[in-house]
Parts: C-alpha cells; structure tokens; sequence
C-alpha cells in the first residue's frame, strides 16, 4: 500500500470533499476533475505553492457547500500558476 505524506493526504481529502459537495449540483464535477488534474503536474517539492492552492481550495470548497451556489466562476490565473 502506497504511503502518503501529510500535504498529500490534505490534497486528497479536499479531492473528496470537492467530490461530495459537488454530488448535488449539476455541471460542477467536470470543471472540479479539470481543476485538480491541471494542478496534478505541480512538482512535489513545491510546498508553497501547493499549500497555496490547498487553502483556496478549501476557501472553494466552503463557498460550494453553500446551499445558495448555483454555478462555479472562474479561476484567475495567478502569478504562482504563470510560472
């Protein structure tokens, strides 16, 4: 069985939890599956920026578990993600 890191766990989990949230409402499983698989090719050893990209993440996530959200908007690029 494949041993993770901590930052690694952190990363799946929100995976999951984009997963659940996103159960519910149409269109939005696409653009989450998307999202993480763009972001799957950051190097390992880039912990600030991957640590950036999980607390937004979890920022996202909380505003998709709002019961209000109808439609995700989109993602500006940042100057960590122009590199």
């Amino acid at each position: 069985m494949v041993r993770h890191s901590k930052l690694q766990q952190q990363v799946l989990s929100l995976y999951r939890n984009f997963l659940r949230a996103a159960k519910d409402k149409p269109g939005f499983l696409p653009r989450i599956r998307a999202e993480f698989r763009k972001h799957a090719q950051i190097p390992r050893t880039d912990i600030l920026l991957i640590e950036y990209l999980l607390r937004r993440g979890q920022r996202q996530l909380e505003q998709l578990r709002d019961v209000h959200t109808k439609q995700m908007g989109v993602f500006v690029k940042t100057k960590w993600e122009e590199q």
